[in-house]
């Protein structure tokens, strides 16, 4: 694997704040606009910062699922919730925080405290977590069946 990657994504604006999101390397396109939190912005289209908080989110489930893999780690199933908090601190706006929640079902003989490492090494193993500056709440939950 090499120790540098690069990733393109084009954005055509289209009218107001609202723009699409394509990359050559990718079938979909994303609508995109300002937040409706905001002056005119749209509501029910996807926003810089839910895109923010989503490749977070991603970023840490495809982390844990290769390390779990690397680790030879059974589950049964894994879903991810995500938050993010913008404030408005000295003036400008920023993500100051994201809290992710991810709930992982394991099965019945499935070591909990191996898990929790996992997802800890996850976190300080995301490329894009460890590209920011926003405060990371990382809760898993996990389920034994």
């Amino acid at each position: 694997m090499k120790d540098a990657h690069s990733y393109e994504v084009n954005l055509q604006w289209n009218y107001g704040t609202k723009g699409t999101l394509s990359s050559s390397v990718l079938p979909t396109k994303i609508e995109v606009a300002t937040p409706p939190d905001f002056p005119n912005g749209i509501a029910g289209i996807w926003s810089p910062e839910h895109l923010f908080v989503a490749a977070i989110n991603a970023c840490l489930m495809a982390t844990f699922l290769a390390i779990a893999n690397n680790s030879k780690v059974e589950f049964i199933s894994f879903q991810s919730d995500a938050t993010g908090k913008v404030e408005k601190i000295d003036g400008k706006y920023g993500v100051t925080e994201i809290t992710i929640t991810p709930k992982l079902v394991i099965p019945a003989h499935g070591d909990e405290e191996r898990i929790r490492h996992i997802f800890q090494m996850s976190e300080k193993a995301c490329a894009i977590s460890n590209s920011i500056k926003s405060k990371i709440n990382l809760m898993p939950e996990i389920a034994f069946r």
